[in-house]
C-alpha cells in the first residue's frame, strides 16, 4: 500500500508541476500574441489585392435602400470580424455607428470601419489598430480568421492548380 501511495503523490506532483509549467507558458504566448497577430498579417498582406474586398467609403441610398454613387476605399480588405458597434464615431460625435468591422488591408495594416447612415447617405470612418489593439476588442476570433482565410485560399489555389493539370493533360494526351 505505501509503494501506491507513494507512487500516487509522485503523479500529483508532476501533475502540479506540469500545470504550473502550463501557466507559465500560456502567460508567455499571451504577451505575443499581438506579435504574431502582426507577422501574420504581414505574410498575408501580398495576398489580399487577388482575394480582398472592395470596402464601401461613402454611397448614397435610394428610397428602397440600395445604394447608388458608391466611392469605396482604394486599396482592397480581408473582413476579418465583426463587434458591436461603439455608440458614436470618433471622427464626429454627431454620427451613430451602425456596423463595426475590423479589416486587414493590402499593406498589412489593421483598421476598425465603422458605418453610419442616415436616410440619404451610407459613409464610414476608418480607424487604424495596433495588433494588440485588435486582440483586446476583437479577440483571437480574429487570428483564427485570418488562419482559416489562408488555409481556404490555399486549398482554392491547390484545386485550381489540378484542375489545370487535368486539362493540359487532356488536351496534349498522344492519340
Amino acid at each position: 500500500m505505501d509503494t501506491i501511495e507513494k507512487g500516487f503523490s509522485e503523479i500529483l506532483e508532476k501533475i502540479e508541476a506540469y500545470n504550473k509549467r502550463k501557466e507559465e507558458l500560456s502567460r508567455e504566448v499571451a504577451e505575443l500574441d499581438a506579435e504574431l497577430l502582426g507577422r501574420m498579417a504581414a505574410d498575408a498582406a501580398p495576398l489580399i489585392h487577388s482575394m480582398g474586398l472592395s470596402m464601401l467609403q461613402r454611397g448614397k441610398k435610394d428610397l428602397e435602400g440600395e445604394i447608388y454613387d458608391a466611392m469605396y476605399f482604394p486599396e482592397r480588405m480581408f473582413v476579418l470580424g465583426k463587434t458591436d458597434p461603439v455608440p458614436y464615431r470618433p471622427d464626429d460625435p454627431e454620427k451613430t455607428v451602425e456596423s463595426q468591422y475590423c479589416v486587414l488591408s493590402e499593406d498589412g495594416t489593421f483598421f476598425e470601419i465603422m458605418y453610419s447612415a442616415n436616410e440619404l447617405i451610407i459613409d464610414a470612418y476608418r480607424n487604424p489598430l495596433a495588433p494588440r489593439e485588435v486582440i483586446d476588442i476583437y479577440g483571437y476570433e480574429i487570428m483564427f480568421m485570418l488562419y482559416r482565410a489562408m488555409r481556404d485560399y490555399l486549398k482554392d489555389e491547390a484545386e485550381l492548380v489540378k484542375a489545370l493539370e487535368k486539362t493540359l493533360e487532356y488536351v496534349f494526351q498522344e492519340k
